[in-house]
Formats: structure tokens, C-alpha cells, sequence
């Protein structure tokens, strides 16, 4: 699996602002710049602000202008998945050369690819629909997720 950068500082970003206060409902959280969080993440600023409108559009964080601007999650940090977040930013899961593993046409001795590529777009979603971005946060992560990465062969 490939993670891009957009989507690499797309989690960071959320786990920054989930680290700030999680949008439960008790107040709206502190709003924090852009600048904030590039400097608490090393990112490149221009950059995180590209991803930061994008997450804004996905219905990941809410922003606001002016003096007292900055971003802000949209939804508790429990309540967003790292699915969502990889989504908003790259859109599915799994595609093989841009195609929905399930729109694949392979034939004779390739055949079984297809059902092979449609059980890794499972596992993927498995993990990282289980995985919040208040468990990234709080580094708190589910017991499934702690047990596979502490498999000695998951580091190789």
C-alpha cells in the first residue's frame, strides 16, 4: 500500500487538530491556523493549506477567517475514521492502474488477481475504518491494530 504525501499530512493535520479539542459538542474548540499546525508537523505550509481546503470540502474540518481563524474538526475525533480522511484527500481505497478492483476483467491464469486485489481493498478497509483520528491522537490504538503491529514480520 502507497500513501501519498497529501494524504500523509492529512492525518497528521487531523491528529493535530483532534489533539486540540475533538468538536464533542462541549463548545466549539480553539481554531487553529494553518501555521500551527505545519510547524507542529513539519509541513510544508502551502501545502497543508491545499489539504486543508480539501478536508474543508470533505466535511472533515470546519475554518473560519480573520483574527480569531483557524480550523477546527468538523465531527468528534472519534467519529472520523482514517478511511474517511484517505478518501476525502486520494477518493478510494484500492484501485489497480485507476480502476475500482470489482471493474477488473482478468482473464485465464490471472483470473484469481481480481478476487486477490477485492481482499486487500478489505483488509485496508478493516484497519483503517477501525482506526479513528482520536485514537491516533490520544495514541490509544485499538487492540486488532497493536497486535498486527507488533507481529516482528509487519516491520519488514
Amino acid at each position: 500500500m502507497r500513501l501519498s504525501a497529501r494524504v500523509d499530512y492529512a492525518l497528521r493535520a487531523a491528529a493535530e487538530l483532534a489533539a486540540v479539542g475533538d468538536g464533542t459538542g462541549a463548545g466549539r474548540p480553539r481554531p487553529v491556523t494553518a501555521e500551527q499546525i505545519a510547524k507542529a508537523q513539519e509541513i510544508p505550509p502551502k501545502f497543508l493549506e491545499s489539504i486543508l481546503l480539501q478536508l474543508r470540502r470533505g466535511g472533515i474540518v470546519h475554518a473560519q477567517r480573520g483574527p480569531e481563524g483557524g480550523y477546527w474538526l468538523a465531527r468528534a475525533a472519534a467519529d472520523i475514521s482514517l478511511a474517511e480522511v484517505i478518501r476525502v484527500i486520494d477518493g478510494p481505497l484500492a484501485h489497480v492502474r485507476g480502476q475500482r478492483p470489482e471493474q477488473l476483467g482478468y482473464l485465464g491464469a490471472a483470473r484469481a488477481l481480481q478476487d486477490v486485489w477485492i481482499a486487500l481493498r478489505a483488509s485496508e478497509r478493516e484497519i483503517l475504518e477501525l482506526v479513528t483520528v482520536a485514537d491516533v491522537a490520544n495514541g490509544t490504538l485499538p487492540d486488532r491494530i497493536r497486535e498486527l503491529a507488533a507481529d516482528p514480520d509487519a516491520w519488514i
